[in-house]
């Protein structure tokens, strides 16, 4: 004792600083059983619970409710594609065969194909500082974050834009197209980055598919037969006109119509946003023609109507300057889907096929 106080040390701190070193012991026995059990059992803390390790894309753990979660979201889409390819009625019954699976190891496949592209997008949003985890719980924990941000947010009167509360699916997809609309940017900003599009390469997608981009600055000549129709006319009157126009071969020789009206006209495709339903028809009818052709006939109350293409004139450079954002935009899309394909398909994924065999249809429709 005499030691200690020669020391400067209290009587009573060296039994405490013993018993810090002791609990310092025990903690670092349990995180080391802890760290063991994650590697030996393949669980996942999620803070509130354990969640059981069913997959790992390039080690990134995928877990029992995020592939339940995926399974759960694309149920609807996958039960519409095996009614169509399988001709399954009424409600789906999961443990079915469809083809040489059952339907519920076809879910299942494509929720793991889902979390493996979806996985390489949230990496790649890691690696740009977009987000600090790609893990499910993490996932969750900022849903929470964000609908409480909301619900705060409308409680004091301030203006919330979108849903006042996310569902997970609503996040989920909210949160992807946020973080893939800003990968584009940012890959795409830099004179070498993997998303970059030149002026060239957009003069080119044009030039290779001129037709395609033309629209906006193409006029039409056309010739318009209008031909009425009784009520409760037969339908032997409307086969008869389409044999004559086809045999006439130009609208202009269709005659001896009772009550015909030849007509010709001018269309400007210009002006494509705000058209009234007339307009609408009209393009969706002259932008399909070729020149010296004749359209389907065009039924409307009282009358059928045929449009023949006299000819067009394209304004190449005033449909290059309307397009060549739009067409820079899709080769940004173009390239960042190739992107994501390369670096999927180097991705490693490793499934737990016990664990996943051991989720039932009643867990997906829980």
């Amino acid at each position: 004792m005499k030691s200690a106080l020669r020391r400067g040390v209290p009587p009573g701190r060296r039994p405490v600083g013993r018993a810090v070193a002791l609990l310092a012991g025990v903690f670092l026995a349990v995180a080391a059983v802890v760290i063991t059990a994650v590697v030996v059992t393949g669980v996942v803390d999620t803070g509130d619970r354990i969640d059981e390790k069913v997959a790992a894309v390039d080690g990134h753990p995928v877990t029992r409710d995020e592939l339940l979660f995926h399974m759960r979201r694309l149920a609807p889409a996958v039960q519409n594609e095996l009614r169509g390819t399988y001709h399954l009625r009424g409600t789906t019954d999961w443990n079915a065969r469809a083809g040489d699976r059952t339907a519920l190891q076809r879910l299942t496949s494509r929720a793991l194909d889902e979390i493996r592209r979806d996985r390489a997008a949230l990496v790649l949003a890691k690696e740009q500082g977009l987000v600090g985890s790609v893990d499910h719980a993490d996932f969750l924990t900022a849903l929470a974050r964000e609908n409480a941000s909301r619900a705060e947010a409308i409680a004091a009167g301030r203006t919330v834009y979108g849903v006042a509360e996310f569902t997970a699916e609503e996040f989920y997809t909210h949160r992807l197209t946020e973080l893939t609309t800003t990968l584009k940017k940012r890959l795409g900003a830099d004179a070498d980055g993997p998303l970059r599009v030149t002026d060239a390469e957009v003069r080119r997608a044009f030039d290779s598919d001129r037709a395609s981009w033309s629209a906006n600055a193409t006029t039409y000549r056309y010739t318009r037969l209008v031909v009425p129709v009784a009520d409760g006319a037969s339908p032997d009157g409307a086969a008869r006109l389409h044999r004559r126009v086809t045999a006439a071969g130009h609208l202009a020789a269709v005659t001896g119509e009772s009550g015909a009206e030849l007509s010709s006209g001018t269309y400007d495709g210009g002006g494509t946003t705000g058209l009234n339903a007339h307009d609408q028809d009209l393009m969706a009818v002259l932008g399909t023609l070729a020149p010296g052709r004749i359209s389907a006939p065009v039924t409307g109350t009282g009358h059928i109507t045929y449009y023949e293409l006299d000819g067009k004139e394209v304004d190449e450079e005033k449909a290059f300057a309307d397009y060549a954002r739009r067409i820079r935009q899709s080769l940004v899309e173009k390239k960042f889907t190739q992107f994501l394909q390369r670096r999927v398909d180097a991705s490693t994924t490793e499934v737990d096929t016990a664990a996943v065999d051991a989720i039932n249809a009643e867990d997906v429709q829980r």
